[in-house]
Protein backbone atom coordinates (compact mmCIF):
# COMPACT_ATOMS: atom_id res chain seq x y z
CA UNK A 1 0.00 0.00 0.00
CA UNK A 2 1.66 3.55 -1.00
CA UNK A 3 1.23 6.64 0.78
CA UNK A 4 1.07 10.24 -0.34
CA UNK A 5 3.73 12.80 0.45
CA UNK A 6 1.29 14.91 2.30
CA UNK A 7 0.36 11.60 4.69
CA UNK A 8 4.62 10.78 4.64
CA UNK A 9 4.43 14.20 6.16
CA UNK A 10 1.71 14.04 8.53
CA UNK A 11 3.58 11.20 10.02
CA UNK A 12 6.78 12.83 10.66
CA UNK A 13 4.69 15.15 12.50
CA UNK A 14 3.67 12.85 14.83
CA UNK A 15 6.96 11.24 15.12
CA UNK A 16 8.08 11.54 18.84
CA UNK A 17 11.36 10.67 17.82
CA UNK A 18 11.99 13.66 15.22
CA UNK A 19 13.01 15.73 17.53
CA UNK A 20 16.54 13.98 17.24
CA UNK A 21 17.21 15.09 13.69
CA UNK A 22 18.44 18.08 14.10
CA UNK A 23 20.86 16.74 16.65
CA UNK A 24 22.66 15.54 13.31
CA UNK A 25 24.66 17.29 10.54
CA UNK A 26 22.81 16.52 7.09
CA UNK A 27 23.53 17.95 4.37
CA UNK A 28 21.38 19.47 2.60
CA UNK A 29 19.60 17.87 -0.65
CA UNK A 30 20.85 14.37 0.80
CA UNK A 31 18.38 11.35 1.73
CA UNK A 32 21.07 9.62 4.05
CA UNK A 33 20.13 5.78 3.52
CA UNK A 34 23.52 4.40 4.94
CA UNK A 35 23.74 4.55 8.28
CA UNK A 36 24.11 0.49 8.42
CA UNK A 37 27.53 1.24 6.86
CA UNK A 38 28.29 4.66 8.14
CA UNK A 39 26.25 6.51 10.62
CA UNK A 40 26.03 10.27 10.56
CA UNK A 41 27.63 12.71 12.30
CA UNK A 42 26.34 13.93 15.68
CA UNK A 43 25.60 17.87 15.95
CA UNK A 44 27.83 17.57 19.70
CA UNK A 45 30.76 15.30 18.20
CA UNK A 46 32.32 17.63 16.30
CA UNK A 47 32.55 20.21 19.52
CA UNK A 48 33.40 16.82 21.35
CA UNK A 49 36.64 16.26 19.57
CA UNK A 50 37.59 19.95 19.15
CA UNK A 51 37.30 20.35 22.47
CA UNK A 52 39.45 17.13 22.88
CA UNK A 53 42.01 18.09 20.48
CA UNK A 54 42.35 22.07 21.36
CA UNK A 55 41.88 21.75 25.24
CA UNK A 56 42.76 17.81 26.77
CA UNK A 57 45.18 17.12 24.20
CA UNK A 58 46.76 20.68 23.19
CA UNK A 59 46.70 22.07 26.73
CA UNK A 60 46.37 19.08 29.35
CA UNK A 61 48.56 16.99 27.07
CA UNK A 62 49.85 13.75 28.89
CA UNK A 63 47.67 15.11 31.91
CA UNK A 64 44.67 14.59 30.82
CA UNK A 65 44.97 10.65 31.06
CA UNK A 66 44.43 10.91 34.73
CA UNK A 67 42.56 15.07 34.40
CA UNK A 68 39.87 13.68 31.84
CA UNK A 69 39.78 10.38 32.28
CA UNK A 70 41.03 9.18 29.28
CA UNK A 71 42.13 6.17 31.01
CA UNK A 72 38.32 5.11 32.31
CA UNK A 73 37.03 6.09 29.00
CA UNK A 74 36.67 2.29 27.37
CA UNK A 75 34.98 1.02 30.77
CA UNK A 76 32.97 4.25 31.01
CA UNK A 77 31.60 4.18 27.76
CA UNK A 78 30.97 0.18 27.66
CA UNK A 79 29.10 1.01 30.47
CA UNK A 80 26.77 3.06 28.90
CA UNK A 81 26.76 0.71 25.99
CA UNK A 82 25.46 -1.94 28.43
CA UNK A 83 22.41 -0.36 28.44
CA UNK A 84 21.73 -0.33 25.29
CA UNK A 85 22.13 -3.98 24.70
CA UNK A 86 20.52 -5.88 27.78
CA UNK A 87 24.07 -5.98 29.84
CA UNK A 88 25.19 -5.14 33.11
CA UNK A 89 27.91 -2.08 33.34
CA UNK A 90 30.91 -4.01 34.26
CA UNK A 91 30.49 -6.61 31.04
CA UNK A 92 30.86 -4.38 28.04
CA UNK A 93 33.99 -2.64 27.29
CA UNK A 94 35.33 -0.67 23.92
CA UNK A 95 38.25 -1.37 22.25
CA UNK A 96 39.99 -1.93 19.20
CA UNK A 97 37.45 -3.24 16.13
CA UNK A 98 35.01 -5.80 15.34
CA UNK A 99 37.98 -8.35 13.58
CA UNK A 100 40.07 -7.86 16.54
CA UNK A 101 37.90 -8.29 19.11
CA UNK A 102 36.40 -11.90 17.49
CA UNK A 103 39.77 -12.81 17.38
CA UNK A 104 40.39 -12.16 20.55
CA UNK A 105 36.66 -13.73 21.88
CA UNK A 106 37.11 -17.26 19.42
CA UNK A 107 40.31 -17.82 21.22
CA UNK A 108 39.42 -17.45 24.91
CA UNK A 109 36.00 -19.31 23.99
CA UNK A 110 38.34 -22.56 22.14
CA UNK A 111 40.46 -22.28 25.31
CA UNK A 112 37.83 -22.63 27.52
CA UNK A 113 36.30 -25.97 25.47
CA UNK A 114 39.45 -28.19 24.76
CA UNK A 115 38.04 -31.07 23.86
CA UNK A 116 36.17 -29.89 21.25
CA UNK A 117 37.37 -28.47 18.22
CA UNK A 118 34.83 -26.89 15.37
CA UNK A 119 33.61 -23.16 15.14
CA UNK A 120 30.21 -23.40 13.82
CA UNK A 121 29.42 -20.55 11.58
CA UNK A 122 26.96 -20.11 8.33
CA UNK A 123 27.93 -19.34 4.90
CA UNK A 124 27.27 -15.66 3.77
CA UNK A 125 27.91 -14.67 7.66
CA UNK A 126 29.75 -11.04 6.69
CA UNK A 127 33.34 -11.56 5.82
CA UNK A 128 35.19 -10.60 8.64
CA UNK A 129 33.72 -12.92 10.67
CA UNK A 130 34.54 -15.87 8.27
CA UNK A 131 37.98 -14.76 7.55
CA UNK A 132 39.49 -14.26 11.22
CA UNK A 133 37.83 -17.66 12.57
CA UNK A 134 39.04 -18.75 9.56
CA UNK A 135 42.69 -17.45 11.07
CA UNK A 136 42.35 -18.49 14.27
CA UNK A 137 42.03 -22.21 12.84
CA UNK A 138 45.28 -21.89 11.24
CA UNK A 139 47.06 -20.82 14.37
CA UNK A 140 44.94 -23.22 16.89
CA UNK A 141 45.76 -26.84 16.16
CA UNK A 142 43.40 -29.07 15.37
CA UNK A 143 40.58 -26.47 15.01
CA UNK A 144 38.41 -25.78 11.64
CA UNK A 145 35.70 -23.70 10.64
CA UNK A 146 32.35 -25.25 9.26
CA UNK A 147 30.24 -22.90 7.63
CA UNK A 148 26.87 -24.54 6.42
CA UNK A 149 24.22 -22.76 5.14
CA UNK A 150 22.16 -20.87 7.38
CA UNK A 151 18.95 -22.88 7.59
CA UNK A 152 21.29 -25.57 8.52
CA UNK A 153 23.21 -24.40 11.38
CA UNK A 154 21.10 -25.16 14.29
CA UNK A 155 20.76 -28.74 13.83
CA UNK A 156 24.74 -28.77 13.51
CA UNK A 157 25.24 -27.71 17.28
CA UNK A 158 26.81 -30.86 18.25
CA UNK A 159 28.88 -32.63 20.78
CA UNK A 160 32.24 -31.48 18.95
CA UNK A 161 31.20 -27.48 18.33
CA UNK A 162 33.35 -25.32 20.87
CA UNK A 163 31.61 -22.00 19.57
CA UNK A 164 28.91 -20.98 17.34
CA UNK A 165 29.60 -17.41 15.87
CA UNK A 166 26.43 -15.94 14.09
CA UNK A 167 25.50 -12.31 13.28
CA UNK A 168 22.01 -11.10 14.82
CA UNK A 169 21.32 -8.88 12.08
CA UNK A 170 22.53 -10.07 8.56
CA UNK A 171 24.56 -7.54 6.81
CA UNK A 172 22.81 -7.92 3.93
CA UNK A 173 19.56 -9.33 4.16
CA UNK A 174 18.60 -7.56 7.32
CA UNK A 175 17.10 -10.78 8.39
CA UNK A 176 17.34 -11.26 12.40
CA UNK A 177 17.83 -14.52 14.14
CA UNK A 178 16.25 -15.53 17.64
CA UNK A 179 18.83 -15.03 19.73
CA UNK A 180 17.47 -17.05 22.79
CA UNK A 181 16.50 -20.03 20.97
CA UNK A 182 19.92 -19.86 19.00
CA UNK A 183 21.48 -19.17 22.18
CA UNK A 184 19.78 -22.09 24.17
CA UNK A 185 20.65 -24.61 21.93
CA UNK A 186 24.54 -23.96 21.48
CA UNK A 187 24.54 -23.61 25.31
CA UNK A 188 22.32 -27.15 25.82
CA UNK A 189 25.25 -28.38 23.08
CA UNK A 190 28.00 -27.74 25.44
CA UNK A 191 29.16 -24.94 23.41
CA UNK A 192 29.58 -21.01 23.61
CA UNK A 193 27.76 -18.83 21.94
CA UNK A 194 29.04 -15.55 20.35
CA UNK A 195 26.77 -13.06 18.68
CA UNK A 196 28.03 -10.23 15.95
CA UNK A 197 25.77 -7.16 16.73
CA UNK A 198 27.54 -5.05 14.07
CA UNK A 199 23.84 -4.24 12.61
CA UNK A 200 21.73 -4.59 15.95
CA UNK A 201 23.27 -2.33 18.93
CA UNK A 202 21.38 1.14 18.10
CA UNK A 203 19.28 -0.30 15.71
CA UNK A 204 17.00 -2.86 17.48
CA UNK A 205 16.36 -3.85 20.76
CA UNK A 206 18.74 -6.12 22.32
CA UNK A 207 18.90 -8.22 25.79
CA UNK A 208 21.82 -10.05 26.06
CA UNK A 209 21.46 -11.06 29.56
CA UNK A 210 17.56 -11.98 29.11
CA UNK A 211 18.77 -14.47 26.43
CA UNK A 212 21.73 -15.63 28.63
CA UNK A 213 24.31 -14.56 25.91
CA UNK A 214 27.87 -15.68 26.29
CA UNK A 215 29.80 -13.74 24.17
CA UNK A 216 29.37 -10.48 21.70
CA UNK A 217 30.78 -8.04 19.73
CA UNK A 218 29.86 -5.23 17.46
CA UNK A 219 31.03 -2.20 15.76
CA UNK A 220 30.76 1.24 16.43
CA UNK A 221 30.64 3.51 13.27
CA UNK A 222 27.06 2.10 12.09
CA UNK A 223 23.83 2.64 14.27
CA UNK A 224 25.53 3.93 16.95
CA UNK A 225 27.02 6.59 15.02
CA UNK A 226 30.49 6.54 16.32
CA UNK A 227 32.13 8.47 12.99
CA UNK A 228 34.44 6.16 10.18
CA UNK A 229 36.42 3.76 12.23
CA UNK A 230 35.17 4.07 15.56
CA UNK A 231 36.57 1.85 17.99
CA UNK A 232 34.31 -1.30 18.76
CA UNK A 233 32.92 -2.77 21.63
CA UNK A 234 32.75 -6.21 23.54
CA UNK A 235 30.56 -8.15 25.60
CA UNK A 236 31.71 -11.06 28.20
CA UNK A 237 28.99 -12.57 30.58
CA UNK A 238 30.00 -12.63 34.25
CA UNK A 239 29.81 -16.41 34.66
CA UNK A 240 32.80 -16.09 32.06
CA UNK A 241 35.01 -13.11 33.46
CA UNK A 242 37.05 -15.07 35.81
CA UNK A 243 37.43 -17.89 33.37
CA UNK A 244 38.11 -16.25 30.07
CA UNK A 245 41.54 -14.09 29.15
CA UNK A 246 42.25 -12.57 25.77
CA UNK A 247 45.62 -14.02 23.79
CA UNK A 248 46.36 -10.56 23.20
CA UNK A 249 47.87 -9.71 26.15
CA UNK A 250 48.68 -5.86 25.60
CA UNK A 251 49.63 -3.87 28.51
CA UNK A 252 46.30 -2.32 28.97
CA UNK A 253 44.51 -5.60 29.92
CA UNK A 254 46.76 -5.92 32.73
CA UNK A 255 45.59 -6.10 36.25
CA UNK A 256 48.18 -3.14 37.08
CA UNK A 257 49.47 -1.59 33.50
CA UNK A 258 51.24 0.98 35.47
CA UNK A 259 53.33 -1.11 37.66
CA UNK A 260 55.14 -2.28 34.81
CA UNK A 261 55.95 -5.57 35.50
CA UNK A 262 57.65 -8.25 33.11
CA UNK A 263 55.10 -10.90 33.98
CA UNK A 264 51.19 -10.55 32.35
CA UNK A 265 48.39 -10.76 35.13
CA UNK A 266 44.99 -10.65 33.77
CA UNK A 267 42.80 -7.57 35.05
CA UNK A 268 40.04 -9.02 36.80
CA UNK A 269 36.81 -7.82 35.00
CA UNK A 270 36.17 -7.50 31.36
CA UNK A 271 38.87 -4.69 31.07
CA UNK A 272 41.31 -8.02 30.75
CA UNK A 273 39.93 -7.59 27.09
CA UNK A 274 41.55 -4.61 26.45
CA UNK A 275 45.35 -4.09 24.86
CA UNK A 276 46.93 -1.43 23.40
CA UNK A 277 46.02 2.37 24.38
CA UNK A 278 42.65 3.66 24.08
CA UNK A 279 42.49 5.33 20.37
CA UNK A 280 40.85 8.53 22.68
CA UNK A 281 39.82 10.54 20.23
CA UNK A 282 37.59 7.55 18.09
CA UNK A 283 36.12 6.89 21.58
CA UNK A 284 34.94 10.38 22.91
CA UNK A 285 33.53 10.87 19.55
CA UNK A 286 31.52 7.34 19.60
CA UNK A 287 30.64 8.12 23.37
CA UNK A 288 28.56 11.13 21.52
CA UNK A 289 26.29 8.92 19.83
CA UNK A 290 26.17 6.41 22.33
CA UNK A 291 24.89 9.12 24.55
CA UNK A 292 22.28 10.07 21.78
CA UNK A 293 20.85 6.88 21.67
CA UNK A 294 20.51 6.32 24.97
CA UNK A 295 17.93 9.43 24.77
CA UNK A 296 15.72 6.89 22.99
CA UNK A 297 13.91 4.40 24.52
CA UNK A 298 15.08 0.92 22.60
CA UNK A 299 11.56 -0.16 22.05
CA UNK A 300 10.25 3.37 20.22
CA UNK A 301 13.37 2.98 18.06
CA UNK A 302 12.32 -0.55 16.95
CA UNK A 303 8.60 0.54 16.59
CA UNK A 304 9.72 3.59 14.49
CA UNK A 305 12.43 1.26 12.60
CA UNK A 306 9.37 -0.97 11.74
CA UNK A 307 7.10 2.12 9.89
CA UNK A 308 9.95 3.45 8.17
CA UNK A 309 10.56 -0.07 6.84
CA UNK A 310 7.06 -0.57 5.86
CA UNK A 311 6.70 2.47 4.00
CA UNK A 312 9.57 1.52 1.79
CA UNK A 313 8.92 -1.65 1.43
CA UNK A 314 4.94 -0.25 0.60
CA UNK A 315 6.09 2.44 -2.08
CA UNK A 316 8.44 0.16 -3.80
CA UNK A 317 5.74 -2.62 -4.16
CA UNK A 318 2.98 0.01 -5.64
CA UNK A 319 5.87 2.63 -7.43
CA UNK A 320 8.05 -0.12 -8.94
CA UNK A 321 6.18 -3.05 -8.96
CA UNK A 322 7.77 -5.55 -12.47
CA UNK A 323 10.48 -3.90 -12.68
CA UNK A 324 13.01 -6.46 -11.55
CA UNK A 325 13.07 -5.66 -7.70
CA UNK A 326 13.16 -8.15 -5.42
CA UNK A 327 12.87 -7.52 -2.01
CA UNK A 328 15.22 -10.13 0.33
CA UNK A 329 14.45 -8.28 3.77
CA UNK A 330 11.87 -10.63 5.82
CA UNK A 331 8.81 -9.09 6.32
CA UNK A 332 7.57 -9.70 9.57
CA UNK A 333 9.67 -7.08 11.71
CA UNK A 334 10.47 -9.58 14.74
CA UNK A 335 12.64 -11.22 12.42
CA UNK A 336 14.41 -8.31 10.52
CA UNK A 337 16.91 -5.36 11.52
CA UNK A 338 16.73 -2.04 10.21
CA UNK A 339 17.59 -1.86 6.92
CA UNK A 340 15.74 -3.02 4.11
CA UNK A 341 17.48 -5.12 0.64
CA UNK A 342 16.40 -5.92 -2.70
CA UNK A 343 18.50 -8.08 -4.82
CA UNK A 344 18.25 -6.40 -8.66
CA UNK A 345 20.61 -7.52 -12.07
CA UNK A 346 21.22 -3.55 -12.31
CA UNK A 347 21.69 -2.97 -8.76
CA UNK A 348 24.61 -1.62 -8.25
CA UNK A 349 24.37 1.21 -11.42
CA UNK A 350 21.12 2.24 -9.93
CA UNK A 351 22.35 2.53 -6.48
CA UNK A 352 25.38 5.01 -8.29
CA UNK A 353 22.32 6.84 -10.56
CA UNK A 354 20.40 7.25 -6.53
CA UNK A 355 23.99 8.61 -4.94
CA UNK A 356 24.28 11.05 -8.48
CA UNK A 357 20.53 12.30 -7.59
CA UNK A 358 21.41 12.63 -3.62
CA UNK A 359 19.77 9.59 -2.29
CA UNK A 360 22.73 7.39 -1.00
CA UNK A 361 22.28 3.72 -0.01
CA UNK A 362 24.65 0.97 -1.18
CA UNK A 363 25.55 -1.96 -2.32
CA UNK A 364 26.49 -5.23 -1.59
CA UNK A 365 27.68 -8.11 -4.43
CA UNK A 366 26.30 -9.66 -6.27
CA UNK A 367 23.33 -7.70 -6.83
CA UNK A 368 22.20 -6.55 -3.18
CA UNK A 369 20.94 -2.81 -3.04
CA UNK A 370 20.52 -1.68 1.00
CA UNK A 371 19.05 1.26 2.37
CA UNK A 372 19.72 1.78 6.15
CA UNK A 373 16.83 3.15 8.32
CA UNK A 374 18.14 4.53 10.70
CA UNK A 375 14.97 6.23 13.26
CA UNK A 376 16.84 8.79 14.70
CA UNK A 377 17.64 10.93 11.92
CA UNK A 378 15.68 8.96 9.03
CA UNK A 379 11.99 10.71 8.62
CA UNK A 380 9.09 9.46 6.65
CA UNK A 381 9.10 11.96 3.79
CA UNK A 382 12.72 11.36 3.21
CA UNK A 383 11.84 7.48 2.39
CA UNK A 384 8.98 8.59 0.13
CA UNK A 385 11.05 10.90 -1.50
CA UNK A 386 14.13 8.17 -1.90
CA UNK A 387 11.66 5.86 -3.36
CA UNK A 388 9.95 8.52 -5.80
CA UNK A 389 13.40 9.14 -7.23
CA UNK A 390 13.94 5.27 -7.28
CA UNK A 391 10.89 5.17 -9.35
CA UNK A 392 12.46 7.73 -11.53
CA UNK A 393 15.85 6.40 -12.59
CA UNK A 394 14.04 3.42 -13.86
CA UNK A 395 11.61 5.58 -15.80
CA UNK A 396 14.55 7.47 -17.40
CA UNK A 397 17.09 4.66 -17.72
CA UNK A 398 19.35 6.96 -15.68
CA UNK A 399 21.39 4.07 -14.37
CA UNK A 400 22.33 3.41 -17.42
CA UNK A 401 25.39 5.89 -17.22
CA UNK A 402 26.73 4.76 -14.10
CA UNK A 403 30.49 5.41 -13.36
CA UNK A 404 32.71 3.07 -12.96
CA UNK A 405 32.38 0.83 -9.90
CA UNK A 406 35.15 2.65 -6.71
CA UNK A 407 37.07 0.64 -4.69
CA UNK A 408 33.84 1.23 -2.02
CA UNK A 409 30.56 -0.23 -2.81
Amino acid sequence: MSVTLDEARALDAADPLRRLRNRFFLPPGVIYLDGNSLGALPVAAEARVREAVTREWGQGLIRSWNDEDWIGAPARVGAKLARLIGAQRHEVVVADSTSVNIFKLLVAALRARPDRKVILTETGNFPTDLYVAGGVASLVPGVEVRALPSGEVEAAIGEDVAVVLLTHVHYKTAARRDMAGVTARAQRAGAIMIWDLSHSAGAVAVDLNACNVDLAVGCGYKFLNGGPGAPAFLYVADRWLGELVSPLTGWMGHAAPFDFVDDYRPAAGVERFLCGTPPMLGLLALEVGVDLALEVDAQALEAKSARLWSLFAGQVESRLAGQGFTQITPREAQRRGSHIAFAHPHGYAIVQALIARGVIGDFRDPDVMRFGLTPLYLGFEDVWRAVETLGEVMASGGWRDSPERGRVT
